[in-house]
């Protein structure tokens, strides 16, 4: 028997399931006691504050914008200083209406992706989200059109990530179900910043992903 069969048995011990033709591992069902879903319903002004007080204590800057117009606005100002972002190519173009005439778009898809060398000289991502988990300060992308391949949003230094308040459940569990429906799709699960506390345990940003990550807080579509 292999050190993984080993392991798998053990669990399988432990969860009271057996191997057996006919035994409860061989129909599927697995227990699950666990919270499946939180107090505060999805997209509830209480729930989006959560997500809110996650985010800024994983120093991700968080801004919210009452319409589509302020989403173009925020973005814009949040960029002003940028010569260029790469972008999704299923983003909200009217999110891109702020951006000023010197900041460059660039575009990206599966079909016609940028090269790492391509993205490491944009200054900038913006994307969607698919999910944001309130208890934890979770942000998933999924690789929908409006969010893009993983890519673009590991190799930039900043990314700007527009979340709609309709899209923020409570719970991991919550958010997992409304993954589900596309287990296929990668995703990509954002909790604050690129950040490790791995040597003497100081802080640094920015190591494997995004020094800096903006949230815009945009109304439900």
């Amino acid at each position: 028997m292999s050190a993984r069969d080993d392991v798998l048995a053990r669990v399988r011990t432990a969860l009271g399931r057996s191997t057996a033709a006919g035994g409860p591992a061989a129909s599927g069902s697995v227990p699950r006691a666990y919270r499946e879903h939180g107090e505060l319903a999805p997209g509830s002004p209480e729930v989006v504050d959560v997500l809110v007080d996650r985010l800024v204590d994983y120093r991700a800057h968080v801004h919210r914008a009452e319409t589509s117009a302020d989403v173009a606005t925020v973005v814009g100002d949040l960029l002003a200083d940028a010569t260029s972002v790469v972008v999704p190519a299923g983003l909200d173009e009217a999110w891109l209406a702020g951006l000023g005439a010197g900041t460059a778009v660039v575009r990206d898809a599966r079909d016609d992706p940028r090269t790492p060398d391509e993205l490491d000289r944009t200054d900038a991502v913006v994307t969607a989200a698919r999910v944001a988990v309130g208890d934890t300060g979770t942000i998933v992308l999924d690789g929908e059109p409006d969010q893009g391949r993983r890519a673009i949003t590991l190799v930039p230094d900043l990314h700007v990530c527009v979340v709609r308040t309709d899209q923020v459940v409570q719970t991991v569990p919550e958010a997992v179900r409304l993954l589900a429906a596309h287990p296929g799709r990668p995703q990509t699960w954002i909790s604050g910043p690129s950040a490790t506390s791995d040597i003497e345990l100081s802080r640094v940003e920015g190591v494997h992903g995004p020094r800096t990550l903006h949230v815009v807080l945009a109304p439900p579509r």
